[in-house]
Order: C-alpha cells, then structure tokens, then sequence
C-alpha cells in the first residue's frame, strides 16, 4: 500500500551505464520525513529455454563469470533492458540468441520479481522459451565471450538448486516458476 507514503522530491545524484542513483525525500503515513538513497535500474529479463521432447526436457543454462562475486554462475540466458523503449519480449528473444544460440518459435510470459527491492527499483520479467531452432550466438563483452553453455535435464537443474549449485535468484524462480504454473511444457 503505497497510498500512505509520499514522494516529495527525488534526484539523481550520479548516472553510469543503465543505471541512476536517486536519493529520494519521502513522508511516512504518520507525516514523518526520511530519505533513502536506491539505484534506478531498466531492469531485465530471464528466459527459461526447454529443449527436447517432454518426457526429456533439457533446461538451456550459461556459466558466466561474475565480477561481484569473482567466480562463474549458473544461470539462465538473461540480459538487461538496456536499449531505450524496446519491449521486454523484444528483449528476452534478443538475450537468448546472443547468449545461447537459440530463436524462441514460442516465448510465454511467466511473471516477473523484484530482485532487491530495499536498495533498487530493478524489476526482471521471465519467460519460457519452446520450439527452439539453433543459430548464431552473437556474444558482447568478455563476460560473455567466455562463457559456456550447459543442458542439463530439467528436473536435475531442481536438484541442483536444492544442493546450492544453481544460487542465481532469477534462475531459481524461474524454473521453480515453470515446474508449478508450466508443467504442462515439461
């Protein structure tokens, strides 16, 4: 319920890349002033790519090095919203074929998460990708020129998250989004 609080002013006190920082002055329902400081993101996208037939699912996944955390991660094909005013299908069709390989002759909406709602307005829509055809990946930058593709079954990659080998949040809900509301697809 946002109706309570308000937004008296908001600035952007620094912009790199995509992003903005924003210190913002607000009113609490009480009439109480505080100020919080967040990143402005475009936010992202997620797709869960299924490969094969249903009784033998493969799950596209990319080990990708991560500059945070200075290790690689297990992830789904995803990419931010970077390119002014295109739409987040738009987005998630290009960020398979970049990073994968792969065009989508399907691609389904299946929801979207905040990924840190306390310091960031960064919202990533997830989408299941079927009817794959192979093409050209088309990779940017060295994080993507080295990274690697996996397909792993889609019930081992569930497995995987039980035993902490997939951490990524956008992959762990998006296949956990996928094995309850798509299981149709599997």
């Amino acid at each position: 319920m946002t109706a309570d609080f308000e937004i008296k002013k908001q600035k952007v006190v620094h912009t790199w890349a995509a992003w903005s920082l924003v210190q913002g002055s607000f009113s609490d329902p009480l009439g109480n002033d505080f100020t919080r400081t967040y990143v402005s993101s475009p936010g992202a996208v997620g797709v869960v790519a299924l490969l094969g037939e249903k009784s033998a699912r493969q799950v596209i996944l990319v080990n990708q090095y991560r500059p945070p955390f200075n290790e690689k991660t297990l992830e789904i094909p995803a990419g931010m919203r970077d390119k002014q005013g295109e739409d987040s299908v738009v987005t998630a069709r290009r960020e398979l074929e970049e990073e994968a390989g792969f065009t989508a002759g399907t691609l389904l909406s299946i929801g979207s998460h905040e990924s840190a709602p306390g310091i960031s307005n960064a919202r990533v829509d997830l989408f299941l990708a079927t009817d794959l055809v192979e093409t050209k990946v088309d990779r940017h930058g060295p994080e993507e020129q080295f990274m690697t593709i996996r397909y792993i079954a889609f019930n081992e990659t569930l497995e995987m998250i039980k035993r902490g080998e997939i951490t990524d949040g956008k992959t762990i809900i998006g296949l956990l989004m996928v094995a309850q509301n798509f299981s149709h697809y599997l």
